[in-house]
């Protein structure tokens, strides 16, 4: 029985001992007290914006890793009489909503009006995926126009 407490006492302090050797790791907390990095704010789509038609899924794969505390700006223009395609956003409750494209319980966190201007800014604030679409035309942007995608923010760590 002492062996294996010494041996758990050896492997704990080989962990501490490692860890400690590697002062630039933060994991949400920051022990040697140094500033994190600054958030990033990243337009959704970058010069496409949030629009008909993008492949969003690809844009999130080229543009992450995104952090906690990042803020995505989705830019879209306003219904008019000139601007056939209205979008929102909403956030999807599961990657299983997010692949049906299945808005049932879905938060709506910007309407059709929202995305003008300088567009409307969504913080990630929680370590958690977030399954964003849209969700006019019952759905069929996100299932037809591929206008959907997920941001999984990870803690505070650049390079």
């Amino acid at each position: 029985m002492a062996l294996k407490q010494l041996l758990c006492v050896m492997l704990c302090a080989s962990m501490v001992a490692l860890s400690l050797a590697n002062k630039d790791w933060q994991f949400g907390f920051n022990p040697w007290n140094r500033p994190f990095p600054a958030s990033k704010k990243l337009v959704v789509g970058d010069s496409q914006s949030w629009r008909y038609g993008s492949n969003y899924t690809d844009w999130a794969i080229k543009t992450s890793p995104f952090f906690l505390n990042d803020t995505l700006v989705f830019k879209f223009d306003a219904p008019s009489g000139t601007n056939p395609f209205q979008h929102s956003v909403y956030l999807l409750r599961s990657f299983w909503h997010f692949l049906a494209c299945d808005f049932r319980g879905a938060k709506m966190v910007a309407n059709v009006t929202q995305g003008g201007g300088e567009g409307f800014e969504f913080r990630m604030k929680r370590w958690m995926p977030y399954y964003f679409a849209c969700g006019e035309h019952d759905g069929a942007h996100c299932r037809d126009g591929q206008m959907k995608f997920i941001a999984m923010p990870l803690p505070q760590y650049r390079y």
